[in-house]
């Protein structure tokens, strides 16, 4: 590597000893992990893995919630069709 630079970076103490541990399991060190990480996200254009939130946010949540508590009530109405939806919703 002809033309090298110095990376700073900060994380939490456990973090960092729990990578170094998984990463010398592999026959890595810290850096060369680090190294992999930066190359495989220039070649995927983005973060080599998928970033998501499994956790809904609060409206979400309430939304299923109350979605679920529909499909337990006896009286709820259905609809079998989206044109029946949308007349009740333009109601």
């Amino acid at each position: 590597m002809a033309n090298q630079t110095n990376l700073n970076i900060r994380t939490d103490a456990e973090v960092k000893t729990a990578a170094e541990h998984i990463f010398e399991q592999l026959g890595l060190n810290m850096s060369t992990a680090v190294n992999i990480f930066l190359r495989q996200a220039i070649r995927q254009g983005g973060l080599p893995f998928e970033v998501k939130i499994d956790v809904p946010n609060e409206v979400t949540a309430a939304a299923i919630n109350e979605g679920r508590a529909l499909m337990q009530e006896k009286n709820a109405r259905g609809y079998k069709n989206m044109t029946d939806l949308r007349a009740a919703l333009d109601v």
